[in-house]
């Protein structure tokens, strides 16, 4: 007998406003509505699009060794994740959050295996803890599909280490505010100008129709925006007023369909795509995130392959002829296989029929012509740049 599938404390609005609901790790998911994903992504990048993702996961990792126990685990250095006051900060706030206001700190990062294969990636936030006066905490957000997975493997490497961990997913709601306008949007919602935030940074307990908000400066899109971490019984409240506060400038509620589309433009990484148990972050290209000068669980066996060179690497590649180039068809070159497509299809800024894949390194350069097998139909396609989309705040 299946398991039953969880709902998101939006699950009746989604459907009460026609949303397609799917089956999406382990959840019922809106995978779009009725303007369908082509509209929704156009008005993610346009103006600003809203997403239930409350079927992330969020783990809490407190105690006197948290930041050693959490830079063990993870690839990226949190030693060098800071929070400033907000004079330091440059940021500018309200006098009423004046004092003691702080800006912290976000980055992605992953978790990996002692052979350098990754188990998840993830953002680390580091927050300062309410509890213990000059002690900072590490707020996780992991893959829904990972969720426990990702716990046990935390729990599992606590060893000698004094430190907490619990698994907050159930208590804490997720969603993801994208979008050119999403700024300013959410900025006329909250006291402190959130205009002067830094990307991969955030800022805790801004409130947010009466709802205290942890806001990151993050998101899975490409575009600015927010990723807003708040109590689960408040989800009702803060989307509908931001879906009102951004009626005027055209902000939408967007499916998980939009969601990939969206992610798949700016080339970011999808576990279970380009991220496996089996594939490295070498390997995938997210040397940002990994700290080769720190110990971490999988440090020396990546240290060993960037020394080395991969032998295979993530590429993005264009469709020459027609077609579209769906997980798991084919690469060829020079008419042999060389591997398989991790994501591919119509990009609806581009418009061009687009795809990732790991190839070998020798043939890895832009203007490499291979081929990928659709059905029985062979079809030319060429290595490009990645990104295939880069937001304008960004250019």
């Amino acid at each position: 007998m299946s398991e039953e599938l969880k709902r998101t404390e939006l699950y009746q609005w989604h459907v009460e406003h026609d949303g397609r609901m799917v089956p999406f790790a382990g959840w019922e998911m809106p995978v779009q509505y009725p303007t369908g994903p082509i509209q929704e992504h156009h008005a993610t990048r346009q103006a600003a699009g809203l997403f239930d993702i409350d079927h992330m996961g969020q783990i809490e990792v407190r105690g006197p060794d948290a930041e050693a126990f959490v830079n063990r685990l993870v690839t990226y250095d949190v030693t060098s994740m800071k929070i400033l006051d907000a004079e330091a900060s440059g940021f500018r706030s309200s006098p009423a959050e004046a004092s003691g206001f702080r800006s912290l700190d976000a980055h992605y990062a992953l978790f990996c295996y002692a052979d350098g294969g990754i188990v998840d990636d993830l953002f680390v936030y580091r927050l300062p803890d309410p509890d213990v006066e000059d002690r900072d905490y590490f707020f996780l957000v992991i893959n829904a599909s990972n969720r426990s997975k990702d716990v046990a493997w935390v729990k599992a490497h606590i060893d000698h280490y004094e430190v907490q961990v619990w698994d907050i997913s159930d208590q804490t709601y997720m969603l993801a505010f994208q979008g050119p306008e999403a700024p300013q949007i959410l900025n006329r919602m909250t006291s402190a100008d959130l205009t002067q935030m830094k990307r991969f940074s955030a800022v805790q307990d801004t409130i947010v129709e009466d709802v205290p908000v942890l806001l990151g400066r993050t998101g899975y899109t490409g575009e600015d925006g927010f990723e807003l971490f708040f109590p689960a019984e408040s989800a009702l409240k803060v989307w509908e007023a931001i879906l009102k506060e951004g009626q005027a400038e055209g902000v939408k509620p967007i499916g998980l369909a939009a969601r990939d589309s969206l992610r798949f433009e700016p080339c970011m990484p999808l576990y279970g795509h380009e991220l496996s148990a089996t594939i490295t972050p070498i390997e995938a290209r997210l040397s940002f995130a990994v700290s080769l000068d720190k110990d971490f669980i999988g440090r020396d066996a990546l240290l060993k392959q960037k020394l080395e060179k991969p032998d295979r690497v993530l590429v993005g590649f264009e469709l020459v002829g027609r077609g579209v180039p769906r997980e798991g068809y084919t690469v060829l070159y020079q008419g042999a296989p060389v591997g398989a497509v991790t994501s591919g299809m119509f990009s609806p800024t581009t418009g061009r029929y687009l795809g990732m894949a790991y190839v070998p390194r020798e043939i890895s350069s832009h203007g490499t012509e291979i081929q990928i097998q659709i059905r029985k139909k062979v079809v030319a396609a060429k290595i490009v740049k990645r990104p295939f989309y880069v937001p304008a705040y960004r250019r």
